[in-house]
């Protein structure tokens, strides 16, 4: 998956997060320097994942979730 990076300069890390119920809960599954890219491996095909980014600044704040992304494992 992709997404559009953060134009603030603090930026330092990026959570993804996934449910399998759309609207969340989410667990965050990764977190990554300060990228624009995921690959999910292991998935269980059929299953729909649903994903939200959020971004973590130099003082540990986190932002807000993105717009969820969904896609169903094949």
């Amino acid at each position: 998956m992709t997404w559009t990076a953060s134009s603030s300069l603090n930026i330092t890390n990026i959570r993804v997060y996934r449910s399998t119920v759309s609207g969340g809960p989410y667990t965050v599954i990764a977190t990554l320097p300060k990228t624009t890219t995921f690959t999910n491996s292991g998935l269980t095909i059929g299953t729909t994942y649903h994903y939200v980014v959020s971004a973590v600044n130099s003082s540990g704040q986190v932002s807000g979730y993105s717009n969820q992304a969904s896609k169903t494992a094949r």
